[in-house]
């Protein structure tokens, strides 16, 4: 049986030297639920997302992630099941490595193929890569793609691991308004199918924030600032604290979030 929740953090502190990077920090996603984590550069985003996947120790506090407890379950199997897509992700993967070998990685958690894949799993990554609209590159090297290119290869490439967590860590901070768009839409079409992973965003840029989305979690200064409902937490409220601006939050009749400064 499944663990009822993805996601279970509690008390969690980071601290180096007398910094406190996270601080306190308490957090549940639920299976079912699509998270948003905001803030401000340098809240704790990408500090938490590092702890939830065990690349960092807390100095305090308790993670559970699937069902494990981390401390008390082998980190390199864990990860075979949480999906990770970040610019980060694609300034370590191995330039030469082919379009098709991005994707192939996926389930072994590696950075770049290094051993021949399955047919069965060769075809299900080349299916992958046509829905993505990826199809006429498989042999084109990764470093060679647009930014747009390699954050859709990426998306496949957890696709392919049929993950149960799905981490998106600023994944559209580098891409223009036609690439966010169709990032988007690809994570909206793997949001919606039978058995989807979890999927927890992280970004500062509220027109990100896709109707698949259904909580969110703000995080100021390593703090769990708010956290609930998507449309009780992307406030004009709630981000007028998180930034220190007036801002002014308005939905879009597609569902969407835009924030600006109040009176602009």
């Amino acid at each position: 049986m499944l663990p009822e929740n993805a996601i279970e953090l509690s008390g969690v502190t980071l601290r180096r030297g007398e910094s406190e990077l996270l601080s306190g920090l308490d957090w549940v996603a639920a299976r079912g639920e699509n998270w948003a984590i905001l803030g401000p550069n340098g809240a704790g985003k990408t500090l938490l997302l590092q702890v939830v996947t065990g690349y960092l120790w807390p100095t305090d506090g308790t993670v559970c992630v699937l069902g494990s407890r981390l401390g008390t379950v082998d980190l390199r199997e864990l990860r075979k099941r949480i999906g990770w897509v970040s610019p980060a992700i694609a300034d370590l993967m191995p330039g030469r490595t082919t379009l098709i070998e991005t994707i192939l990685s996926g389930p072994k958690a590696s950075l770049g193929l290094y051993d021949d894949p399955d047919p069965v799993l060769g075809a299900k990554a080349e299916a992958l890569a046509e829905s993505f609209g990826l199809s006429g590159m498989l042999s084109r090297y990764f470093g060679l793609l647009s930014s747009g290119e390699k954050q859709r290869a990426l998306l496949a490439r957890a696709a392919l691991a049929e993950p149960e967590l799905l981490i998106l860590d600023e994944p559209m901070s580098n891409l223009d308004m036609g690439g966010r768009e169709l990032f988007l839409e690809h994570v909206r079409v793997l949001a919606a199918k039978e058995g989807a992973p979890t999927i927890i965003l992280t970004t500062h840029n509220t027109l990100e924030i896709g109707p698949f989305i259904s909580h969110a979690l703000i995080v100021k200064q390593g703090k769990d600032l708010a956290k609930g409902k998507v449309s009780d937490i992307v406030t004009t409220e709630w981000l007028t604290e998180a930034f220190g601006l007036p801002l002014k939050v308005e939905r879009t009749k597609g569902g969407r979030f835009l924030a600006t400064l109040a009176g602009s």
